[in-house]
């Protein structure tokens, strides 16, 4: 007896169609202030040749594009250009090594793979914008440039200044007054060490703090607050020899060993002091929500695991079979200056991944509303949107049979005075047509405004930004 297929099965099968559409059918309405464009990106093409990649997070790159004029809607989406998607499309097997897969059989190529050019330049996790030019961003150091009117690529992110690393996030922060680009690079050597750097509006990069570290972790994301930088440093860590000498893939060098617990640095953005350290009980996660201080106190909130188990569940082998998919509690962790052990307590009985918030308005700053993907059912695939207001945890949700909603991404009216006035926009795959819909809701009522129907299925992404034709500071700052 076979099992039947999960609905949502054809969002990770890859797309090969590139196109570009200037009215996509609208049911409801869009705003008609809506008049920027949401990218997107994540994994399109999940095969090459007779070779297969072996989980989600190893996928081709793909961008699409929705954009919005008098509240009507076009789309487009294209193939990232790098040297990876080059490559394969050339040799039509697999070249570099992804996340989860890894083509090297020697330990040359090993070596090669993580310390020149031959890295994956393979883009596929979120797009920012560094020195006003658009780019996607993955967790290797290669962000890749592209035009946001045609998609198209124009190279890697000034590869002569850029710093260097062999793991960093594809989550930067903006800080506004310093008008700043922040992340961190992690150097895997001899001697490893975390790398937090800050990126000037002419791309320039500085380095704030260089934090030496044995065994580094596995670190998607990071916090900041008004003045520090603060990295979770869960207990998901590596021998840097493993990386050259095991012959497994990037990820399965890494070793969960809970003993350590979970340490937090806390880092001034201004002079590189480590302010502070801090030591939780051990968990695991993808994403940070928000963070900010109360005095000399840090609040900050996580979509946390148990354990690492969340990555085991997200090989295409398991995720296509419906395998259990752990569920994420969202917590609150409070870091208080004359404590070194922190504790938690969860936001809300919702379980969510993929948090947003009305960044422009609230990033570093106490906030009011938390939106996410989440499951009705526990240990499902993502099948809600999700609303929390955070000081009760109180939740309104958006669900439709048989479809499966990506991140939520919030887009403030103009004008806006509370902090839930705009719209959420998030990419809905419908299990019953196959395709694909761009979903409007009222952020405040959490009702939906609209739909833009897609005549294909857009496989199942990660992250994207709104942007408008503003300036980037002058376009965050008017939410300020």
């Amino acid at each position: 007896m076979t099992c039947r297929p999960p609905q949502y099965v054809q969002g990770l099968s890859s797309l090969g169609l590139e196109v570009s559409l200037e009215n996509l059918p609208v049911t409801g309405r869009f705003p008609s202030w809506l008049t920027g464009t949401l990218i997107r990106n994540g994994p399109a093409k999940f095969e090459v040749g007779n070779e297969s990649y072996r989980h989600w997070f190893d996928g081709l790159a793909m961008l699409h594009k929705f954009s919005f004029r008098n509240g009507r809607v076009s789309y487009a989406n294209r193939f990232l250009d790098t040297g990876d998607f080059r490559e394969t499309a050339e040799e039509g097997r697999i070249t570099r090594r992804e996340f989860a897969t890894d083509p090297c059989r020697t330990i040359f190529g090993r070596v090669m793979a993580m310390f020149v050019s031959g890295a994956t330049d393979n883009a596929n996790v979120n797009i920012s914008v560094l020195a006003d030019r658009c780019v996607a961003l993955a967790e290797t150091s290669l962000p890749i440039t592209f035009d946001p009117a045609t998609l198209r690529s124009t190279g890697v992110f000034d590869p002569e200044t850029h710093p260097t690393g062999q793991l960093t996030t594809a989550h930067p922060h903006l800080d506004f007054s310093r008008r700043l680009s922040l992340n961190y690079w992690t150097r895997i050597g001899r001697q490893s060490c975390y790398d937090i750097l800050a990126i000037d509006d002419a791309g320039a990069p500085r380095l704030i703090r260089s934090l030496p570290v044995d065994r580094p972790a596995y670190m998607h994301t990071f916090a900041v607050t008004e003045r520090y930088v603060i990295l979770a440093e869960f207990p998901l860590v590596v021998n840097p020899l493993r990386l050259l000498l095991s012959g497994r893939p990037f990820i399965e060098n890494f070793r969960w060993e809970p003993e350590r617990g979970t340490r937090f640095w806390v880092v001034s953005k201004d002079n590189g002091r480590i302010v502070t350290t801090h030591k939780a009980d051990a968990f695991f996660a993808f994403h940070h929500v928000n963070a900010f201080e109360r005095g000399d106190d840090i609040v900050l909130d996580i979509s946390a695991y148990p354990d690492p188990g969340i990555i085991e569940s997200f090989y295409l082998k398991n995720i296509r079979r419906a395998v259990d998919i752990p569920t994420p509690q969202v917590r609150r962790y409070h870091l208080a200056r004359k404590q070194r052990d922190c504790g938690y307590h969860v936001l809300s009985s919702q379980n969510l991944e993929l948090p947003r918030i009305n960044y422009g308005r609230n990033s570093a700053r106490e906030y009011q509303y938390l939106y996410g993907a989440g499951t009705r059912r526990p240990r499902n695939f993502l099948d809600q949107l999700v609303k929390v207001t955070v000081h009760d945890g109180e939740s309104q949700t958006w669900f439709e049979e048989n479809s499966y909603p990506g991140e939520p991404v919030f887009v403030a009216a103009p004008g806006a005075s509370r902090e839930d006035e705009g719209v959420i926009l998030a990419v809905v795959f419908d299990g019953k047509s196959r395709t694909s819909f761009l979903l409007a809701l009222d952020a405040e009522s959490f009702e939906e405004l609209g739909r833009a129907v897609v005549p294909h299925h857009i496989p199942f992404g990660f992250h994207g930004q709104y942007i408008t034709g503003a300036a980037l500071w002058e376009e965050r700052h008017l939410h300020r």
